[in-house]
């Protein structure tokens, strides 16, 4: 049973004492949201919001007019600008933020569960939203709503500023709208059209997914309903205003989503909202990512069913969906293990081994605007890219995968080597002894001397090798 401290959150620490009820341990943790553990400085979504506007002025108010005809001087300029605004360091500050609530924070398994909720609900490399937005998206908007419903997660989740941002919202403008009709489009030859990426992302990966059969009408509808709710520009902050809603865009008119129908104006997203997180396709998609994510990439109709029926009996309470999947996730512990993300398997390395990670909030306190940071201050944004997994950079606007095919191929397992050989360096020196390996396997798996045969049957030369042998052992590769 030991695996299940691994499979729902982040394992056992050396100087932590093994849960003696494992269940209750990890349902306890969901109710409540505490406060970030991490001691250092935490910068809000609007500062952070206001170096990125401080970015993008700079560059496209300033240099590309001033420095046009000089592409060295631009460069130099540009460069300065980014440490200007911090673009180098606040996503280290973020993840370290993430990290440290992940190996120190008193609830592992409800940051297990935030970090499959900031995927689910994933804001892509884009913009450089990495950069500034998305560590305090993740912060702001899904760590509170962690004790919500899913449906007010989902709806404030929809009017952040960074999914607007990132799904274009603010360039869909309705065809019948007011704004449509205005004699500065005919001038410009830019007519008023919907961008229907918002709104199929809402249905496609947020709510119903593509087996509650929507059609792209359903889609164009659905975009027309979201006609409006866009970032306020002006010409000092341009995009980085607040996001509000401007009714000159909406699309004027009725609207028929799923064979419902809608009345024009404001109120209309939230009512279908609650519409699409009430539709049983929603409660079974979430089932399955969540299984997906805890337990093993091909979820059955019964591990599903007691999270689908915790979704309905609680109108989408998001701590009784979670401990629905924390019973499944127990239930199922001895009969299935998940191969670990990158990150996930990171994170475990740095909790059971004890390393010194991440960065401490003293060395990122002391981090000055206007200068680079240092080597030690970007090592979190460095070693996520490295290992192939930058929980803020996924690629796609599905997140980063679930599936384990997908974590598995020979580079990216040779990259979890190079790291486990170097994370001897970040072993604090009174951990350098067998006892202390002795003391963290046997904590953290049902089957202790077998792995401790192996390892120590293995080792040839360096102490390191104990990290090697032991980080990439089948068993801790799998939760």
């Amino acid at each position: 049973m030991k695996n299940f401290f691994r499979k729902v959150a982040f394992g056992i620490g050396p100087n932590e004492e093994v849960p003696s009820d494992p269940l209750n341990w990890a349902l306890n943790q969901v109710d409540e949201i505490p406060e970030f553990s991490w001691n250092g400085k935490i910068l809000s979504e609007k500062e952070l919001r206001g170096h990125y506007r401080d970015w993008v002025y700079g560059d496209r108010k300033v240099l590309r007019i001033k420095y046009k005809d000089n592409k060295n001087l631009y460069k130099t300029h540009k460069d300065q600008l980014r440490h200007d605004t911090g673009q180098k360091f606040w996503e280290s500050l973020d993840i370290s933020i993430r990290h440290n609530e992940a190996i120190n924070g008193s609830n592992p398994v409800l940051t297990k569960l935030w970090m499959f909720w900031g995927n689910f609900f994933a804001i892509s490399e884009k913009d450089f939203l990495a950069n500034y937005s998305t560590g305090p998206y993740q912060r702001e908007i899904i760590w509170p709503n962690l004790n919500q419903s899913f449906e007010k997660m989902v709806y404030d989740v929809t009017l952040s500023w960074a999914m607007i941002h990132h799904l274009d919202n603010s360039e869909s403008a309705g065809p019948k709208s007011v704004t449509a009709s205005e004699d500065w489009r005919r001038r410009k030859k830019e007519p008023a059209t919907i961008n229907e990426n918002h709104a199929r992302e809402l249905m496609e990966l947020h709510t119903v997914s593509p087996k509650a059969g929507y059609t792209q009408e359903d889609v164009i509808q659905l975009a027309y309903i979201m006609t409006g709710w866009q970032q306020r520009w002006s010409k000092k902050k341009l995009e980085t205003a607040n996001v509000w809603f401007n009714s000159e865009y909406h699309q004027r008119g009725k609207k028929n989503v799923l064979g419902k129908e809608y009345k024009k104006g404001k109120k209309a997203l939230a009512a279908v909202i609650k519409d699409l997180v009430n539709h049983p396709n929603c409660r079974d998609f979430v089932a399955e990512r969540l299984c997906r994510y805890l337990i093993t990439d091909e979820p059955t109709k019964e591990m599903k069913q007691p999270i689908i029926d915790a979704f309905k009996k609680s109108d989408g309470h998001i701590p009784e969906i979670h401990k629905a999947a924390i019973k499944v996730a127990f239930e199922y512990n001895d009969k299935y293990k998940k191969f670990q993300t990158p990150e996930n398997w990171l994170i475990q390395v740095a909790k059971i081994g004890d390393l010194q990670w991440p960065p401490s909030p003293e060395l990122m306190d002391s981090y000055e605007l206007g200068t680079k940071p240092t080597r030690k201050q970007r090592m979190p944004e460095r070693l996520l890219n490295n290992l192939g997994h930058h929980p803020y950079r996924a690629k796609q606007p599905n997140g980063w995968s679930d599936h384990s095919d997908d974590w598995m191929s020979p580079e990216l397992l040779i990259r979890r080597l190079v790291f486990a050989d170097r994370s001897y360096s970040f072993t604090k020196p009174e951990n350098d002894n067998n006892d202390f390996y002795y003391n963290i396997v046997k904590k953290n798996f049902d089957n202790p001397d077998k792995i401790l045969d192996y390892m120590y049957k293995n080792m040839v030369h360096r102490k390191s090798e104990r990290n090697v042998l032991l980080f990439n052992h089948p068993e801790f590769l799998k939760a």
